[in-house]
């Protein structure tokens, strides 16, 4: 068969009623689509094997983990093709069901079938998540979900964030800034919007590497708790503690948020970390802050969030970011963020949007993993490493998009006599 990627196209458009923006090429070295489109490689029959027994996004998502899917060309320009055919394609809000009734669907899938010469369904590659049962956001499904996004190995996390060990948002001055000075802003912003001062007590929740917590106690003085539910960044960051020589004003706990019960603290950062706490757990995410801290106190809550959607039921990450990258994580909208903030007591005082800097971050993470990809997969696999460079490629566009963003909300514990302690100008903070 010499023509598999033309068949393919063919078949792919008729299924999809479109034409498709990427150029095909297939297991048997046949070629077809727009000249100079970057190429999908399909490497193998089982590649649409995936697609049909899982059409979509995660049927994609597994060919491509596995090494059945591949590009050649630009991965933002694919990717961004792509995306007109899965995330933001308009009109047709059929059901699955509904579309097999289409007759010219029907003729697809079975061509497709045929090309594919189908036996039992592949099995989804090792590095996801499976079998998940019970509720979710319980302390033992938490930790699990931790361990499977940050125990990929802390060499690993070095070549993708650089040396600053910062998994979050940075704080871009200008978009040629350097991925350290950008780290460093961000880390400093926080801590000015906290209004940190020398002899303080810091709580950081979901404190990764340490670096949120060896900055504060370094440049302003303060001493740092800092919890997270990953024992290797915990080590990690101790590590990094006692070389700053900072152990007797920084200590890190393997210890879920709900059990510190060593308050008040004068303020809490977190940076990153409320994506994972669930719609069903949110409000009480924020009580247990509010009363961790004293009278006075500030949070600076940093936080991806969706936009607003018809259901504002709890609601899940996309399928393949579920099933390989963030376990049972979940993001809201702004508002519903700011409102539970507010029903747990705390006065919101300012939120910032820097969505443009996360895709700014996202672009320096991909352009490291890419510089080092031979090392990166003997540490992590080739799946894992796969796993990360779709994930934060796809995420940069979605941020570049307008499909998701991030903010910091800054929200404080206001006393009973109103003195909230914050300037009289916006954004002075001290």
């Amino acid at each position: 068969m010499a023509d598999a990627a033309l068949r393919l196209k063919n078949l792919l458009e008729q299924l999809l009623g479109d034409p498709l923006p990427v150029r095909v090429r297939a297991w048997d070295g046949s070629q077809a689509g727009p000249p100079g489109a970057p190429v999908l490689v399909v490497r193998n029959r089982r590649a649409v094997r995936r697609l049909l027994f899982r059409p979509g996004e995660l049927g994609l998502a597994r060919a491509w983990v596995a090494g059945d899917l591949d590009i050649d060309g630009d991965l933002y320009s694919a990717l961004g093709l792509i995306a007109g055919l899965l995330w933001e394609r308009d009109g047709d809000t059929r059901s699955r069901t509904e579309a097999l009734r289409d007759p010219d669907v029907r003729a697809a899938v079975r061509g497709l079938v045929k090309l594919a010469r189908l036996p039992l369904p592949p099995a989804p590659p090792p590095e996801e998540i499976r079998g998940r049962r019970g509720h979710r956001h319980t302390r033992r499904t938490d930790k699990r979900a931790v361990s499977h996004h940050y125990d990929v190995g802390n060499d690993f996390y070095e070549i993708v964030l650089g040396p600053s060990m910062v998994y979050s948002c940075a704080y871009w001055a200008a978009p040629d800034s350097t991925l350290e000075l950008a780290q460093r802003d961000k880390l400093e912003l926080v801590c000015r919007k906290l209004a940190l001062t020398p002899g303080q007590r810091l709580l950081d929740v979901g404190c990764g590497w340490g670096s949120m917590a060896i900055h504060a106690a370094r440049e302003h003085g303060v001493h740092v708790v800092g919890v997270t539910l990953s024992q290797e960044q915990a080590a990690y960051a101790r590590k990094r503690v006692a070389e700053e020589g900072l152990t007797d004003r920084v200590e890190i706990r393997v210890q879920d948020y709900r059990d510190v019960a060593d308050g008040p603290y004068d303020a809490i950062s977190s940076i990153g970390m409320a994506e994972h706490v669930g719609a069903e757990r949110y409000l009480d995410y924020a009580r247990d802050l509010y009363a961790l801290l004293a009278p006075g106190g500030r949070l600076l809550n940093h936080q991806i969030a969706r936009r607003p959607q018809g259901d504002e039921s709890a609601y899940s990450l996309d399928e393949f970011m579920d099933a390989y990258v963030f376990p049972d994580g979940e993001l809201a909208p702004l508002g519903t963020t700011v409102t539970q903030l507010e029903r747990a007591g705390f006065e919101v005082r300012d939120v910032e949007s820097i969505r443009e800097h996360y895709a700014l971050t996202l672009r320096r993470w991909v352009g490291s993993l890419e510089a080092d990809w031979p090392r990166a997969q003997r540490i992590a696999g080739p799946g894992r490493a796969r796993v990360w460079l779709l994930y934060m490629a796809a995420c940069a566009l979605a941020f570049e998009r307008n499909r998701i963003g991030v903010n910091q909300v800054l929200a404080v514990r206001t006393p009973e006599s109103g003195a909230s302690g914050m300037p009289l100008r916006a954004r002075t903070w001290t």
